[in-house]
């Protein structure tokens, strides 16, 4: 648990703390009063006691223990993550050289608006076949009107008015089917009454942004001159919706039973200390990794003020049931001692400490749950408790 690593220090690296304790101790034992003496050997080992002096006491602080409210909750580590739902890869619809790119990684985009530009040999064909429909489409259409005004007077037969009625309609749905596949390319009506008006093609292509949103590509795909196909990788753009994103954990095996999809989530960011985004777990991994015996769990956070930057470490803090109501000691009463335990000293006497064994739950800000070895209503050194241990260490060790 990223808590337990926290709680007090190791015993093999605090040299300097035995020392000091070794010569505030002296080289014997100080000597108890006759009442702690018979305390001492009644209630617990002497080899795990000690009585200090008033100059002694100075250095330790005694509290008595309180019980605490514990939220059930377990912490990974993670990574902050675009939401690949809302994540696209902007490719041409045709094929083309990249004519110009108009945004940089980092700006901003609306729907609709233009990427980049290529030019297409697909679009001059496009645009050439409106250009010619359309004037088959108009000699057509005069066509039938003088049809029509012959058919009147009975100087054109029935069968060539009918004809150019055909040639007509046929000309009228390829011209249709010009402007809608121009459509397709993106050209606006004003665009394609242009193009009909002057009877020139424009060969250049703007390709927009399918979402509101951030540029997070710009590939070598986007260079001036490049040629591009749909969906031949890299694309040459890549946008994201970054109101929204994943915050992808990766939390230990023996944890996975009290998951459990919609449960609240609470997000830290070394960047933003302070700043706490709350989420809900939307996805469980369907296996463990093997390596590190951990599964991925995603939780979709909304960031409307995009203060999230894909790629940040967080701490994700993962609510797993109700409240615990334990016994609570200040980080600084627990010792890690050098096999790895966890120990608390217990005041019994004015001046009389014994060392206690304890099992340690979660850590909640700067307090750390006891499971044994504590009750409510015991008095324990809360500051000094490190150098009780030292002290011990150094009476164990000159054989006293």
């Amino acid at each position: 648990m990223g808590g337990k690593r926290q709680i007090g220090v190791w015993f093999g690296g605090i040299g300097v703390a035995l020392v000091l304790a070794f010569f505030v101790f002296g080289v014997g034992k100080p000597t108890p009063s006759a009442t702690e003496g018979r305390a001492s050997s009644s209630t617990a080992d002497a080899s795990l006691a000690l009585d200090l002096t008033d100059a002694q006491m100075n250095l330790v602080k005694v509290n008595p223990v309180t019980e605490q409210v514990f939220v059930a909750q377990r912490e990974a580590l993670g990574t902050v993550a675009f939401d690949d739902d809302l994540t696209v890869q902007v490719f041409p619809p045709y094929p083309g050289k990249i004519f110009r790119h108009l945004h940089e990684v980092g700006d901003s985009v609306r729907q609709g608006e233009a990427l980049y530009t290529l030019t297409s040999p697909d679009l001059v064909q496009a645009e050439s076949t409106l250009i010619s429909t359309a004037g088959v489409r108009e000699l057509t259409t005069h066509a039938l009107e003088r049809a029509k005004a012959l058919v009147a007077v009975r100087g054109l037969a029935e069968k060539d008015y009918q004809q150019a009625v055909s040639d007509q309609q046929a000309a009228e749905g390829a011209y249709q089917a010009a402007r809608k596949a121009l459509w397709i390319f993106g050209k606006t009506e004003v665009e394609l009454d242009r193009i009909l008006s002057s009877r020139e093609v424009d060969s250049v292509l703007s390709v927009p942004s399918p979402l509101t949103g951030r540029v997070t590509v710009v590939s070598m795909a986007a260079a001036v001159g490049t040629f591009v196909q749909p969906g031949t990788a890299p694309a040459p753009y890549g946008v994201s919706d970054l109101s929204t994103l994943w915050l992808l954990a990766n939390v230990a095996e023996g944890d996975i039973p009290r998951l459990h999809l919609g449960a609240a989530v609470e997000v830290h960011v070394a960047a933003l200390p302070g700043r706490v985004f709350q989420g809900r777990i939307d996805k469980i991994g369907a296996a463990v990794d093997p390596g590190t015996h951990r599964i991925q769990v995603r939780t979709v956070l909304h960031d409307p003020k995009h203060e999230l930057y894909p790629g940040m470490m967080a701490t994700f803090v993962i609510r797993t049931g109700g409240d615990m109501h334990s016994v609570g000691l200040p980080l600084s009463a627990v010792v890690r001692e050098g096999d790895g335990s966890y120990s608390a000293w217990v005041a019994t006497g004015a001046h009389h400490f014994v060392r206690r064994s304890v099992q340690v739950g979660q850590q909640q800000g700067d307090t750390v749950q006891i499971l044994t070895g504590i009750q409510v209503g015991e008095k324990v050194a809360t500051e000094g408790a490190i150098f009780l241990s030292n002290a011990l260490a150094v009476r164990s060790a000159s054989g006293d």
